[in-house]
């Protein structure tokens, strides 16, 4: 299995992993622990990270079965990297009231840009 694969593969099941250990947190931490509307903003994110682990696995799956395409590879590597930078992003905020200026804004444009490059990527295949 190409080393690519494994990556988005690893990232994907830690991704999920710590979703659903974010799930359990904000359903259950009380809300001293989080800024003012933090709750739903960590529970959009949390929701938004598993989302995107799934696409990954997806992503996976499709470069085993037709190899691993450029433009389909770089579209999982944006995935994984807009998946942190959009989920640590809305955390900041969610539960401290840090707003680490562009960092969730970039990560969402990533995640957007990388399922058009897969989009571009299944199409040449």
């Amino acid at each position: 299995m190409p080393t690519v694969v494994r990556f988005l593969l690893c990232f994907a099941a830690l991704a999920a992993f710590s979703s659903v250990m974010g799930g359990a947190l904000t359903a259950h931490l009380p809300d001293r622990f989080f800024a003012e509307g933090g709750r739903d903003m960590a529970r959009q994110a949390i929701q938004m990270q598993m989302w995107h682990a799934l696409a990954i696995i997806g992503i996976s799956v499709l470069m085993v079965q037709q190899g691993c395409r450029v433009l389909v590879s770089v579209s999982g590597c944006m995935m994984a990297v807009g998946t942190v930078l959009f989920s640590v992003g809305v955390a900041l905020t969610a539960f401290w009231g840090i707003h680490p200026g562009p960092v969730a804004p970039t990560g969402g444009s990533m995640l957007m840009l990388a399922w058009l490059l897969l989009a571009v990527g299944v199409m040449r295949s």
